[in-house]
């Protein structure tokens, strides 16, 4: 039995809570927050013992195996570090952070105390994305040459501004998948040889951005093109086109769900035929598992399709070059 300690009360930290008490293998032993009357409620509904006030305390815990970081994203670095530090394994919200420097000393610091981590980027658990895998690998699209995808949420005012905005909060997906893709067909080194455009608007005191475009350029010719924003919308899309045909997503990538999730392969000048994935649970409880499986055989990262700690770091690096190109682009206006 695997006892978590989770660190945050809000939304997020409310719906992995649900995916740990619905694995036979795991339990929440402890919940840390910042507001009393919060931090109570959440511990009553989902029946935690133990409430700590300070981040402290819950780490110097002995029964907590593991720590989930639901914190603001911009809140990620210090508690990372803090907790890897007490010898915890961590499993923290994306994204990784709001700056490469906090991601850098994060990853450092995970590996210098030997422990295991991971991005929550939950989709990348699911069988869907080992499904998408496997069709890329299987040649069935020839090489790809142009990804496209969007995420349209409207919550930014639900948003910790200091989560520095929709790049961070749904930005994050499109771009990890176009990272695993690129990987995929490009080899480890494809990601990094790029060239990038960014557009987009920002929030009226300037301080995020609120709605972000992006277009990016590989050094094989692969170009994609991503846009995200949390100020309208409920809308998601993701197609990856190669030379013989092309996969679309019919259900959210990003939020595959238990039951079916849903792809449709077209193949140039031939068929078009659907692609069914079928999952018992949805990406958070796939997520658990993930660790839970990771913790048991003793290894400090997951494997692919989910996030290993350089793929957190360099998707952490094109989310923050594509804050700046946008930050740049409107510099004069």
């Amino acid at each position: 039995m695997l006892n978590w300690g989770i660190l945050g009360t809000s939304f997020i930290s409310d719906v992995f809570a649900k995916a740990i008490t619905a694995s036979n293998d795991s339990r929440i032993t402890a919940v840390f927050g910042r507001d009393a009357s919060r931090l109570e409620a959440f511990a009553a509904k989902h029946s935690i013992a133990r409430q700590y006030s300070d981040i402290d305390s819950l780490l110097q815990d002995t029964e907590i195996d593991v720590v989930y970081i639901g914190l603001p994203t911009h809140l990620h670095a210090d508690a990372t570090i803090k907790a890897a530090q007490a010898g915890k394994a961590i499993l923290s919200e994306k994204a990784l952070a709001t700056t490469t420097a906090d991601g850098q000393v994060m990853i450092k610091a995970v590996q210098e105390a030997g422990v295991f981590f991971l991005e929550g980027l939950m989709y990348l658990n699911h069988p869907l994305t080992e499904k998408l895998s496997e069709i890329l690998q299987s040649g069935v699209l020839g090489p790809v040459r142009a990804v496209s995808g969007s995420y349209a949420a409207n919550l930014a005012s639900r948003a910790n501004p200091l989560g520095m905005g929709t790049i961070y909060n749904l930005g994050c997906y499109p771009v990890s998948l176009l990272h695993l893709i690129v990987q995929i067909s490009s080899g480890s080194q494809g990601f990094k040889a790029r060239k990038l455009q960014a557009l987009g608007n920002l929030s009226p005191d300037r301080s995020h951005v609120r709605d972000a475009a992006l277009v990016v350029r590989f050094e094989d010719g692969m170009v994609a093109t991503l846009q995200s924003t949390d100020s309208f919308g409920n809308d998601f899309a993701f197609t990856v086109q190669g030379t013989k045909g092309s996969l679309k997503f019919r259900t959210n990538p990003w939020l595959p769900a238990a039951g079916q999730s849903v792809m449709e392969l077209k193949t140039f000048g031939g068929e078009t035929k659907e692609i069914v994935v079928e999952s018992p649970l949805d990406a958070f409880g796939w997520q658990v598992k993930t660790v839970e499986k990771c913790l048991a055989i003793g290894v400090k990262e997951a494997s692919r399709p989910a996030a290993r700690m350089q793929d957190s770091l360099e998707i952490l690096e094109l989310l923050t070059e594509w804050e700046k190109g946008i930050f740049e682009s409107l510099k004069d206006v």
